[in-house]
């Protein structure tokens, strides 16, 4: 701090004993002693105070980095979701597109069935008329509906008992 050799402190000692005088030179040297304490404590408290501040204004700029690190994430995220959600509503338009032709297709095989079930009945009324008159005869007098003797009927006709003695042999 300040550039003070050895000579120099003698030479002031010196004076200060000549001028002071052996009586007050003790008390004036504990008087300048606790003068030259504080001020190297308020030195120390002044470069502390730098040194904080100095930290703070470090912490201020991680703190800076770390905000605009954030916002950053947040934009590419947003950018992100928003592509998603682009792409998702041309799927979902896709989709509609697709339920609609399948119930275009549909409607076409509803009509197509509709027609042909028409076409059918009128057939089948056409042919009806041929064989309507023996069949309704039969109806009309109650006789049984024809069975078809190739048919296994499971239903009708319990199994035979088994005789216990009486086996395969």
């Amino acid at each position: 701090m300040f550039e003070i050799s050895f000579g120099e402190i003698m030479l002031i000692s010196v004076v200060a004993l000549v001028v002071l005088g052996p009586e007050r030179l003790p008390t004036v040297a504990r008087t300048l002693g606790a003068l030259v304490g504080r001020a190297q404590r308020f030195v120390a408290s002044v470069k502390a105070d730098m040194h904080r501040e100095a930290s703070l204004a470090g912490l201020d700029g991680l703190k800076n980095d770390i905000v605009s690190t954030a916002h950053e994430f947040r934009a590419s995220l947003e950018s992100e979701i928003d592509s998603a959600r682009a792409l998702l509503r041309e799927e979902g338009q896709m989709v509609e597109q697709e339920a609609e032709a399948v119930r275009t297709l549909a409607e076409e095989a509803r009509r197509d069935v509709d027609a042909l079930s028409d076409s059918l009945a009128e057939l089948a009324a056409a042919a009806g008329k041929t064989e309507a008159a023996p069949a309704a005869a039969e109806s009309a007098t109650g006789a049984a509906p024809v069975v078809d003797e190739n048919q296994l009927d499971l239903f009708e006709h319990p199994p035979s008992p088994v005789v216990p003695g009486e086996g395969r042999r």
